[in-house]
């Protein structure tokens, strides 16, 4: 055999155990990317949510849900301190929003959230009257007026502890006519003109638009309010609980820009 054919030869083997190297372990390919585990997100959740969170959460669950096809987000909103129990009762809840560490503290002693809380937005306490004032209410002292139908929380929930702090910071004997379960009640009334004046957040004041009059008062900086949120321990839905806790953390901004306080 020549020298010429004798190499050519072995440059065909080698050419051929190339192409079989080739074929059995191909290069990945650039155009297909790892899917992200978020696109993989289905089904459904609970989030008990504090009433205060009553129209911000459903405007970022709209959001969520878009860039999540096929996920949906159910809430329920109210006083947190009836949520928390209702949860420990053994209520089929995924992620609960707290408008207190007090009340989140309920679940978390109960050892029910599948992680350590975090706190994603802070708030304060605002007046609230009908548009008009018709009550003639100037500031915190009204609320110790028996002639002025006046509103508040119930002592058990966030927004009547903070209120408690407040009054008493101020000196103040409040007399209410009413202890609402929770602050939406509180507005509702004032909203109806049922009451001359009623003590939310500052919140609630600016997601009423024109059915109130909020009025600023000094000292609502003593009792400011955190909101921690925390996926359920036991969740049907895991995954999607703890990818809508992430998704509110990453929005504290939204939060914000619906008048609440960073955290």
């Amino acid at each position: 055999m020549s020298r010429r054919a004798a190499v050519a030869i072995t440059l065909a083997a080698l050419s051929a155990l190339v192409l079989a190297g080739c074929a059995q372990d191909p290069l990945p390919s650039a155009a297909a990317p790892a899917t992200p585990a978020t696109s993989a997100l289905r089904g459904s959740i609970t989030v008990d949510a504090a009433a205060s969170l009553n129209t911000v959460f459903p405007a970022l669950a709209a959001t969520f849900q878009k860039e999540h096809p096929g996920t949906t987000i159910t809430f329920d909103f109210g006083g947190s301190s009836a949520l928390a129990a209702a949860i420990v009762a053994g209520a089929p809840v995924d992620v609960f929003a707290a408008a207190s560490t007090t009340t989140m503290r309920t679940v978390s002693d109960a050892s029910l959230v599948a992680a350590k809380p975090v706190i994603v937005a802070r708030n304060e306490l605002e007046i609230a009257v009908p548009p008009g004032n018709p009550g003639r209410i100037t500031g915190l002292r009204d609320f110790a007026d028996a002639a002025k139908t006046i509103v508040v929380c119930d002592k058990a929930v966030p927004c009547g502890a903070a209120a408690t702090t407040v009054f008493a910071a101020a000196g103040i004997t409040p007399k209410p006519d009413s202890y609402e379960p929770d602050v939406t009640s509180v507005l509702t009334k004032v909203e109806a003109n049922e009451a001359d004046a009623g003590l939310v957040y500052s919140t609630d004041v600016r997601n009423a638009g024109a059915k109130v009059v909020g009025i600023r008062f000094p000292g609502a900086a003593r009792a400011v309010t955190a909101y921690p949120i925390a996926a359920i321990a036991g969740s049907r839905n895991a995954a999607l609980a703890e990818a809508w806790v992430a998704f509110v953390q990453a929005h504290e901004s939204d939060l914000q820009a619906a008048g609440f306080l960073a955290p």
